[in-house]
């Protein structure tokens, strides 16, 4: 292609690791934040003197504007260019992260947030097209590895530093921590980016379909956040607004595929090896998020832990996966990359198998070794469904690829874990009746129990606790060995998708 001529010489040396690290380090801080206030909210809510049912909307708040500005990039990028989009966004993530921190009511927080997640979600599939460009081709699976990863030990972190800093310090510094990474970010990687800029290309806006996304994806998450507070469709509240996202979501797919200039390309959906990369990737990494939702809430709701123990616990995770990265990433060019994707989800699924044994007495080392193990898989996974999802587009689709591919993730990790959520909360009240029913001799425990000094309604209460740690481990149990299904048949997927008959081109503009 003669477009092609024109692209600028891939970075080498220092200065591309320079670069790639400011790249990284762009999608680490988007990614961190999905998860950061997970553990902080109940401190947000008391600096705020709001109830901790409130506070939730700060994590809700965030999560629907990054999930409406992902699928945007790519229209953004075309008319403004991919630097300057991702030079915009992330001095605005800065800004706004800033005055997340220094917000003293609810209503600020949430506007912030919202400001936040808007101008977050472009870096995610920016950064991601951006490391393309600047890597050789030949390496362009390294630079994917390299972003990859980022990808997935943020998540892990974010329950850590966020428990950690609200513990020590105060919770606005879970939102001041992302400065420093921004200006990190801006002066080692931005200046060299310039020579990268992509052609601008002068497009009418597609107000309706942007309204339609709004409406539909906004709509949608409120159903995810409320439905298990309100029985789900029991609430009519809930039913309203699973109804309207069901038909304007219809509407906009509608809608979409026959604009002239959509601002979310479905037609990309068009090449089978990006939509099977697309439907395994969703089934992988929502159960795999959902695990990350569940652990900590498993560790801390029912043994007990800390916010900060339960994410030493998920920290291991990191390990392998950063070792394993490198090998990842040398090995897509030399295989089919199908095979190491299936080999990457096969191990999460096995490693997700050994949970389903955990009990209530377990150890730290019982219950970290599986998240130890779980990171051999991870790069192959994460690595090799980007590979395989990106080489099945042209290259003039790469970034609109890239942001579709940024949202079904972030839309799928929702799903999931309020999937998972949901089926642990009806699976321990089962667990809880059948337990009850068995239970051997609770009179007598219950005798011996106030034998030993407890009243009555003591002793009533620690066999309660003891049927609830009991109830509530076995469910999440019964939720792995469900999660580990999910692992297996998203390997099958995977081979629904052709051999991508071409690497992943980091000429690729738009």
């Amino acid at each position: 292609m003669a477009a092609a001529a024109d692209q600028p010489k891939p970075l080498g040396g220092l200065t591309l690791w320079v670069v790639a690290v400011g790249l990284g380090l762009a999608n680490f801080t988007v990614v961190l934040d999905q998860t950061v206030a997970n553990v902080s909210v109940t401190h947000i809510a008391g600096g705020l003197a709001i109830s901790p049912t409130q506070g939730t909307w700060v994590i809700t708040s965030y999560a629907v504007a990054e999930a409406i500005s992902v699928p945007l990039t790519g229209w953004v990028a075309n008319r403004f260019g991919s630097v300057r989009t991702f030079t915009v966004a992330i001095c605005g993530f800065s800004l706004f992260s800033m005055l997340c921190g220094l917000s003293s009511s609810l209503a600020m927080l949430v506007g912030f947030r919202i400001l936040q997640g808007l101008s977050g979600g472009p870096l995610m599939p920016l950064s991601q097209a951006l490391m393309l460009r600047i890597f050789p081709k030949e390496n362009a699976s390294v630079g994917l590895g390299i972003w990859a990863m980022t990808t997935v030990v943020a998540p892990i972190l974010g329950p850590i530093l966020g428990g950690s800093i609200s513990d020590n310090w105060s919770w606005p510094w879970i939102f001041y921590i992302n400065v420093p990474i921004v200006a990190v970010c801006l002066s080692v990687a931005v200046p060299k980016l310039r020579a990268f800029e992509t052609k601008t290309e002068r497009v009418p806006i597609d107000v309706i379909g942007l309204v339609l996304l709004v409406t539909w994806v906004g709509a949608f998450q409120v159903v995810l956040d409320i439905g298990r507070e309100h029985d789900w469709f029991a609430s009519p509240a809930v039913l309203a607004g699973a109804i309207v996202a069901g038909v304007m979501f219809v509407a906009f797919v509608i809608w979409e595929l026959t604009e002239k200039n959509p601002i979310v390309d479905l037609r990309i959906f068009r090449h089978r090896g990006f939509t099977m990369s697309t439907i395994t990737m969703s089934l992988a990494f929502g159960t795999y998020f959902a695990t990350v939702v569940l652990i900590p809430l498993w560790l801390q709701g029912t043994l007990g832990y800390t916010a900060t123990d339960s994410g030493h616990v998920t920290a291991f995770t990191g390990v392998f996966a950063v070792i394993m990265a490198p090998i990842a990433a040398r090995l897509m060019p030399k295989l089919d990359v199908r095979i190491l994707i299936c080999f990457g989800i096969v191990w999460l699924g096995s490693t997700s198998l050994m949970r389903a044994f955990w009990t209530a007495d377990a150890d730290f080392w019982t219950l970290a070794l599986p998240q130890l193990f779980q990171g051999l898989g991870m790069p192959f996974f994460f690595v090799g469904i980007t590979t395989l999802a990106l080489g099945s587009v042209l290259t003039r689709e790469t970034t609109s690829a890239a942001g579709l591919l940024s949202f079904l993730r972030t839309l799928s990790s929702a799903i999931a874990a309020s999937i998972a959520q949901t089926a642990w909360d009806n699976r321990e009240r089962l667990d809880r009746s059948d337990i009850v029913s068995t239970l051997n001799d609770p009179g007598g425990l219950l005798a011996r129990l106030q034998d030993g000094g407890m009243t009555v309604d003591q002793s009533r209460l620690v066999l309660d606790r003891l049927v609830e740690t009991q109830a509530a481990t076995v469910a999440v149990d019964q939720i792995f060995l469900g999660a580990s299904a999910v692992f297996f048949i998203a390997a099958v997927a995977v081979w629904f998708a052709p051999r991508p008959n071409k690497a992943v081109d980091t000429s690729a503009a738009h």
